[in-house]
């Protein structure tokens, strides 16, 4: 469900932003309308157990809605070059990117001698490998022979697809620091729904500053055509608050293994819906470069998922043995 609702975000801002919609004005729009659905609905939840707020932690959600607003940014904008497609597969960059960003926050421990640790690395390695086919190479048509353009048409398509592709792996980047400094944060205040609510307030107001800069037309700020009013609620509600929601609590559930396993699913619905309805065209190299770019996500998934497995096990040796042990302890004392 959470993905079908990620897909239908990024489907629903192309539609939009064709009709004239600035992206900047939408990530306002839509973190404004999430910040006040979240705002009572956090405080309800942590009517119990509320940490207290400093000043150190209210800078963590400013630096966390900073890397969210210009990954809103730089992925808008770069849907509006490309395809729902290209940005629902370079969004499975994002595993990737984060074990490397762990690594370098030490994270996450590298040990080569282990199969995790070259799964993971190896992993990474494909799915950037894969990224780079998307996004420079577009190859024949797959589905749907595209209507007859000059070739001078041709060349700006091709030039929008290479900066699109840009720009949302510029997305990855951020999403991927996101994550990052969210778990930073989480550590120091695990209080779940008021992080997501104070981030998606601090990306509301860094939002308006920079639409008030850039878009001095006052008709940008209209709702009309009724799509752009459709493209902010569906955002706001389903791309955030229902969004969030539903991971969080798959995250308590079974962990974030399983949830990201889903995320290759995306890929198959967007191409599907865009083809059927908004007229895309698969091209060979989408499909080439999606598909590495999921052997590598799937890689790093397994190394990850390895890497849990022999945490438990080892758990579960420990326990054993000290179990073992007691007994032998308990008779040493009934002796004496």
């Amino acid at each position: 469900m959470a993905e079908c609702a990620q897909v239908g975000l990024l489907i629903i801002s192309k539609i939009a932003m064709s009709k004239g919609m600035s992206s900047f004005i939408f990530v306002f729009y839509s973190n404004a309308l999430a910040s006040v659905i979240l705002l009572p609905s956090s405080l309800l939840f942590h009517r119990s157990e509320r940490p207290p707020l400093t000043f150190p932690i209210i800078c963590g959600f400013f630096v966390l809605g900073l890397s969210g607003c210009l990954a809103n940014f730089f992925g808008y904008a770069g849907i509006n070059l490309s395809s729902p497609t290209l940005g629902t597969a370079m969004l499975n960059l994002v595993p990737g990117l984060t074990f490397i960003l762990a690594v370098a926050f030490r994270m996450e421990k590298l040990n080569w001698r282990t199969s995790s640790t070259l799964a993971k690395s190896i992993g990474t390695i494909v799915s950037v490998g894969g990224a780079f086919i998307l996004t420079y190479y577009k190859g024949p048509p797959v589905l749907m022979t595209p209507p007859l353009n000059t070739s001078h048409g041709l060349l700006v398509q091709l030039s929008n697809w290479v900066i699109g592709g840009l720009l949302l792996a510029v997305d990855c980047v951020m999403t991927s620091s996101w994550v990052i400094i969210q778990a930073f944060i989480l550590k120091k205040y695990p209080a779940e729904l008021i992080v997501v609510f104070f981030y998606c307030f601090f990306v509301t107001i860094q939002s308006a500053i920079v639409c008030l800069i850039i878009e001095r037309d006052p008709s940008a700020w209209s709702l009309r055509p009724n799509i752009r009013l459709v493209a902010v609620l569906y955002s706001g509600v389903f791309g955030s608050a229902f969004q969030v929601g539903i991971c969080s609590w798959c995250l308590r559930q079974t962990g974030p293994v399983f949830i990201s396993m889903f995320k290759p699913l995306g890929i198959v619905i967007a191409a599907a819906v865009g083809i059927l309805f908004l007229g895309d065209t698969l091209y060979l190299g989408c499909l080439a470069g999606a598909t590495v770019i999921v052997i590598g996500f799937y890689s790093v998934l397994w190394g990850k998922a390895n890497e849990q497995k022999m945490g438990i096990d080892a758990g579960a040796k420990t326990i054993e043995s000290s179990s073992q042990k007691v007994p032998l302890l308990q008779g040493y004392i009934e002796e004496i």
